[in-house]
């Protein structure tokens, strides 16, 4: 019953918590914003990765001086699923063929094909204004699926994957004209000046030593990718040092908590208030009231709501039990700070603008930050010199 009563109070807290203008309680002012290019919509489709990664790159050619770019995501989403295709057919049938991947998909295909403007290649060649892979993830699996059981791949084989892709998101441009200047995919791509090799992985874990590399265990991590892990408050250090220094940070993490409300523009980490933490006054009141009654009352609060204090072994828990999971890449682009100085980070969605009144935008908690986080990716110049010199690299 108490973890019923616990669940139903989260329930409610992240449907009621908030009002639908500004969230009632929380009064955020700015520390610091980066620029960021619009709001984009991943839609029907699990490329969030993509999304996420495409925003923070084109965040760092803000940063660059190079002006504002909008980059296609599909451009190299296809380039994944063929990756995918290559990879679950050596590992004889046991890859990733689905649509999620991490941030370092995005570098590993850019550096593969480049990329191209979203003008471009709008990888939407059916009939949809917004992007739907329904049909083509189907196609897709199958086409693993019969490559396995023939043990073989034909020159038709090749020629069904390129057709597929080609049906569904289009044919990839051999020329095409930008801002009055002709490129092809590879001269638009070294015009960007964008180094992949300059962009790190970072996750914080307990069961593999620190400074070190390792492969981090979530099934969209299918290219096996190292990434260095930090104690946990070098970490957060890491994220507040890259955005107070003007360094956008690409997020991967659980948005699957009760306490993550985009429709409310805030993701907190609730602590569940005790009886005993109320006032005099009241606690009598609370008291009083049967369990629905505390349900229903529970979160009338004016102040931001207390949050758990998130240390190495809470964390470790969540990953463990797996409640904490690789659910979806969002990117940070700025810090705020409630009316109780609690640190929130300004997280960019690919949502589209229309799911809540803050234009694709959410606040996540430091406490949520803390708990919920899988990895981040950012410039290597966006990690404090003594946490580099830790990691062995300059």
């Amino acid at each position: 019953m108490k973890n019923l009563i616990i669940s139903l109070l989260l329930a409610v807290l992240c449907t009621g918590l908030f009002a639908q203008e500004q969230p009632q309680g929380y009064k955020f002012t700015d520390v610091k914003r980066i620029n960021a290019t619009p709001v984009k919509n991943q839609a029907s489709t699990g490329t969030c990765w993509c999304f996420a990664t495409a925003s923070f790159m084109e965040s760092e050619l803000l940063r660059m001086g190079k002006g504002e770019y909008d980059l296609s995501e599909m451009f190299i989403v296809r380039q994944k699923y063929m990756n995918q295709l290559q990879d679950n057919y050596v590992r004889q049938g046991k890859g990733n063929v689905g649509a999620g991947s991490l941030s370092h998909t995005f570098k590993n295909a850019y550096r593969q094909v480049g990329i191209v403007p979203e003008d471009v290649y709008t990888g939407i060649n059916y009939d949809s204004k917004t992007h739907n892979h329904g049909e083509l993830g189907r196609f897709t699996q199958a086409i693993a699926d019969v490559a396995m059981k023939m043990k073989k791949r034909s020159p038709q084989y090749y020629e069904l994957v390129n057709n597929l892709f080609d049906t569904y998101l289009g044919k990839i441009p051999e020329k095409f004209i930008y801002k009055g200047k002709e490129y092809t995919p590879k001269t638009f791509t070294e015009s960007l000046g964008l180094n992949m090799d300059d962009y790190i992985e970072i996750t914080s874990f307990t069961h593999h030593p620190y400074y070190t590399k390792f492969d981090v265990e979530v099934p969209d991590n299918w290219e096996h990718e190292l990434m260095y892990n930090l104690p946990l408050d070098e970490f957060m250090e890491t994220i507040d040092y890259a955005l107070t220094n003007g360094y956008t940070v690409c997020w991967d993490g659980d948005v699957s908590e009760k306490g993550f409300s985009f429709k409310n523009g805030v993701a907190i980490n609730p602590e569940v208030k005790k009886v005993d933490d109320y006032s005099t006054t009241d606690r009598a009141r609370f008291e009083k009231m049967d369990e629905k009654e505390r349900l229903e009352e529970v979160y009338k609060f004016e102040q931001p709501y207390p949050e758990i204090k998130v240390t190495p072994e809470i964390r470790q828990q969540g990953y463990e039990a797996f409640v904490t999971t690789d659910d979806h890449l969002m990117h940070l682009t700025g810090i705020v700070k409630d009316q109780n100085s609690t640190k929130y980070y300004v997280t960019k969605n690919s949502w589209g603008t229309d799911r809540n009144a803050f234009g694709g935008y959410l606040n996540m908690s430091e406490s949520f930050v803390r708990a919920k986080t899988i990895f981040i990716m950012l410039h290597k110049d966006a990690i404090p010199k003594t946490i580099k010199t830790k990691l062995g690299f300059n």
